[in-house]
């Protein structure tokens, strides 16, 4: 990740190299004072509805290296990350806990992929209709697999207790609800009828053809003169 320094000045003693080389990586000061007006006006639009962030994203694409308030915003996102990678490194119940997330959501996305096994999980459909379609039925899918697990997981615990266990409640929040072996992606067929023998194959049909027949010698000129 890239640390951006206040200024060109700026230097610190154990931690400089972070920021890369001397002279680079710098927040454009002046820019954010002068930009200050039109980036609070967009923020108090975003926040009172009167414009979606994906909206303002999408005008702000076009042309986006010209647009002024665009390249604001995006120091403005430099320096938020900035800060936030310093906390993560300097603060350590912090890094625990960002950790434990980004691992919450990596076993969820892994999970989501095992479930969308079709088409090797690739979303074939440009149509961007389509693509959401498919990610939210995914998504869906796989939440209720989740909760199924969750209840399963639940009644096996609730057994245990009525058969006099003890139950640890350390040992329940290492138990993830990501569980696959359990289920069959396939689904499941039944093969008790593959013994049986079929009946003979019988290609005759009782219909007359010869109608059909006559219709195809008339259209090729094979026909009885009047």
């Amino acid at each position: 990740m890239t640390f951006y320094r206040p200024s060109k000045q700026s230097e610190y003693v154990h931690i400089d190299s972070l920021f890369g080389e001397a002279g680079r990586n710098i927040i454009d000061s002046d820019l954010l004072e002068s930009q200050f007006r039109h980036l609070m006006r967009v923020a108090v639009s975003v926040r009172e509805g009167a414009i979606s962030s994906s909206t303002l994203l999408k005008r702000r694409r076009s042309g986006s290296h010209k647009n002024s308030t665009y390249t604001a915003f995006r120091e403005v996102g430099r320096v938020i990350r900035t800060v936030q990678l310093l906390r993560h490194l300097s603060d350590a119940p912090l890094h625990r806990r960002v950790t434990a997330a980004t691992n919450k959501v990596e076993s969820f996305n892994r999970f989501s992929q095992w479930v969308g096994f079709g088409s090797r999980g690739v979303i074939a459909d440009n149509n961007p209709i389509e693509q959401e379609k498919a990610m939210k039925f995914n998504a869906l899918l796989t939440n209720s697999v989740i909760f199924h697990n969750a209840l399963d997981i639940a009644e096996i615990v609730r057994q245990l207790l009525e058969e006099g266990w003890e139950i640890d409640p350390e040992d329940l929040a290492h138990i993830s609800p990501y569980l696959t072996e359990h289920i069959k992606r396939f689904g499941e067929y039944s093969t008790h009828e593959l013994g049986i023998q079929p009946e003979a194959y019988d290609p005759k049909l009782d219909v007359d053809f010869t109608q059909l027949h006559d219709q195809e010698l008339r259209a090729e000129g094979f026909g009885t003169a009047a």
